[in-house]
């Protein structure tokens, strides 16, 4: 009986085995009906620069205006910067310099981002620009950001985010009725995206949505200088542009300026605070400052 068992057994292991093979006798693939995925393709960089050397001294110099008037000991402090804390070089880094005269104060910081996608399906450029996407509609000027605080986004480094906002271009010191303008930080108005939309089409263009002739709003606010895209700045671009207010501090105008470029995202904010209370920052000056260390930024990728 033991035998009779053992040999019916022995039997049905080899029906078993013959069942599994292939016409030809091969084993059939149990995975044969799945397609292997190719792998995106890797960013550009793998490397970030050194972020305190990448603003060359003479861009320092009109970017912290009176510095070149201080001792030389004290022009080598402010110039040598101070580097960001960051635990891995490879994906973040950045620097920060900052300037004191007797009429105003200047602080001038970027960062860099590497971003490297862990999903071999999605390419480090694609995810990048979901990282610059999420900054600029923090910064409003996307669809999305009509439901959206400039707040919500962590360190969508869209400038300061302080009570009492007023509209970029603005020379006056009251504050604005726009959304932009509330306390609740929310990104600006209907009319404010529909300007972004128009800069987008055409930087040399204005808005004509309540603009005056002479290319500013009903309210005198130069529509040019409104937060806006920007074209022909890597492969995509935005300029934020925050006048702000802390109780009876003097007011602080901060431009920011943030790019991609394949997988890097790069950000730049440049500050003027006046020590002087009632002296309004010029948005056009310090926002040409910031789309011209961009543009050299932007020169250094491609080299």
């Amino acid at each position: 009986m033991a035998y009779a068992t053992g040999t019916a057994l022995l039997a049905a292991l080899v029906v078993g085995c013959s069942a599994d093979s292939g016409a030809d006798g091969s084993a059939a693939d149990g995975k044969s009906g799945e397609t292997t995925v190719a792998a995106a393709a890797p960013g550009k960089y793998r490397t970030l620069p050194e972020a305190c050397g990448s603003v060359t001294v003479s861009a320092l110099k009109d970017l912290l205006p009176g510095t070149a008037d201080l001792p030389e000991d004290q022009q080598k402090k402010v110039y040598a910067g101070t580097a960001a804390v960051t635990y891995n070089t490879e994906r973040r880094v950045g620097c920060s310099w900052k300037s004191d005269t007797s009429t105003a104060a200047h602080t001038l910081k970027i960062d860099f981002e590497r971003v490297v996608s862990y999903d071999p399906a999605v390419s480090d450029d694609d995810r990048a620009l979901e990282v610059y996407t999420k900054k600029e509609t923090a910064a409003g000027l996307s669809p999305a950001s009509s439901s959206a605080s400039p707040d919500s986004a962590e360190g969508d480094g869209t400038g300061d985010d302080t009570k009492d906002t007023d509209k970029p271009g603005s020379k006056g010191g009251a504050k604005g009725s726009d959304a932009e303008d509330s306390d609740t930080g929310s990104g600006p108005s209907s009319h404010a995206l529909a300007t972004s939309a128009t800069a987008s089409a055409d930087p040399d263009s204005t808005a004509t949505d309540g603009a005056g002739t002479d290319g500013t709003d009903a309210d005198g606010t130069d529509t040019d200088l409104r937060p806006r895209l920007l074209d022909g700045l890597g492969d995509s671009a935005f300029l934020n542009d925050r006048l702000t207010h802390s109780g009876s501090a003097a007011q602080h105008r901060t431009v920011s300026v943030v790019f991609r470029t394949s997988n890097v995202v790069v950000t730049i904010e440049y500050t003027e605070q006046p020590t002087v209370s009632t002296v309004v920052p010029d948005s056009a000056e310090l926002q040409e400052k910031a789309q011209a260390l961009a543009r050299n930024l932007v020169e250094k990728f491609s080299e």
